[in-house]
């Protein structure tokens, strides 16, 4: 988003979340433990996407499990759900299914905003992007420092420039980096963090960008895999081919769409504005492999009119500015959410 946008809407937030807290992060439980009664909640989303919303899966004692943000979430092979937050005492909370906390751990990240999970071979590693520092760093899931990346002076002749949202991994190792917040250049390195080539920019034309905010690797439609590439303040997302090659833009008119998440044959998106940056908003997205909405949870149902997609309705109910979507094995949904009152992820359990 704009600067300009982005302060706007965090002096309203500033204000408005301090009537939320006392309901929102109300303390649950000691460390570990889940509350013991939970509420059914309502349903949301359309046809074969329908869910039921989970709202304390994840909550804690805010005093011993302080968020802040909570940005992404990934799964792992042993089904533990990692989540990323901006909170400097814990960065990463690692969660059971059943919404108990396993453990945390911090790089002491005031800008923690992206989270990837990447298999070489039989081991799982993270990437996480820190947007206030302007770093990149790949670590093993306890959190160990493996490769540190700064900004690529190839690009930047200032290093604050560079604040990157996202990464993505080839299957040969080689890693994408989105500026999003910066300069909105896609990066390419080697797997041992060689710089190999970037494209980009901010601009209007078809290879470039209005927020690169999110960047995955999509296998679903061919053989050769593509980028998916987030063009958020445009409502819009783009193909490319590995290299860098603008293949289609996709739009999704009035929904500014976070990063790109694979899950089967799905493709989902936080959306995290849909009408208003002053207030609370936002739902979730299901794409089909087609990359056609077919269901919108927290918002009204999906309609295509001569094939455009029609801006959806906030439902005011379900989500407080929905940053990310987590897909489990058994396709339900963890949704982390920015700046919404320091709340913890809910969970969308798929029926």
């Amino acid at each position: 988003m704009a600067k300009a946008s982005r302060k706007t809407r965090r002096s309203f937030l500033q204000n408005s979340a301090l009537a939320l807290v006392g309901v929102s992060i109300a303390p649950h439980a000691a460390f570990g433990i889940t509350t013991s009664k939970k509420k059914k909640g309502h349903i949301v989303g359309h046809g074969s996407f329908q869910y039921r919303v989970d709202k304390e899966w994840g909550s804690q004692d805010m005093s011993a499990i302080p968020v802040k943000d909570c940005h992404e979430m990934v799964m792992d092979k042993k089904k533990r759900l990692i989540l990323l937050t901006n909170h400097t005492r814990n960065n990463v909370i690692v969660y059971d299914k059943s919404g108990k906390v396993l453990k945390t751990w911090t790089l002491n990240l005031p800008g923690a905003h992206g989270l990837t999970l990447a298999r070489e071979g039989s081991e799982e590693f993270l990437f996480i992007t820190d947007t206030d520092l302007g770093k990149v760093f790949k670590t093993t899931l306890d959190g160990k420092v493996l490769l540190e990346l700064q900004a690529p002076p190839q690009i930047y002749a200032k290093a604050e420039a560079f604040k990157p949202t996202e990464t993505a991994v080839a299957p040969n190792g080689d890693f994408y980096v989105a500026d999003g917040y910066g300069e909105n250049y896609i990066i390419q390195y080697s797997a041992n963090g060689e710089y190999i080539r970037h494209w980009g920019g901010k601009g209007d034309g078809p290879g470039q960008f209005d927020c690169c905010h999110g960047v995955t690797l999509d296998t679903r439609n061919t053989a050769q895999p593509e980028l998916l590439i987030t063009s958020r303040s445009k409502h819009e997302f783009k193909r490319f081919t590995l290299d860098g090659r603008h293949l289609e833009t996709i739009a999704l008119p009035g929904h500014w769409i976070c990063r790109p998440v694979i899950a089967g044959e799905q493709l989902y998106f936080a959306v995290l504005v849909t009408q208003s940056w002053g207030s609370y908003d936002g739902m979730v997205a299901v794409l089909d492999r087609n990359n056609k909405v077919v269901s919108f949870p927290g918002g009204s149902a999906p309609q295509y009119r001569d094939g455009v997609l029609q801006p959806s309705t906030y439902d005011d109910l379900t989500f407080l500015n929905p940053h990310d979507v987590c897909v489990d094995d058994e396709a339900n949904l963890y949704v982390p959410q920015w700046y919404s009152g320091r709340t913890y992820p809910v969970k969308l359990e798929r029926i």
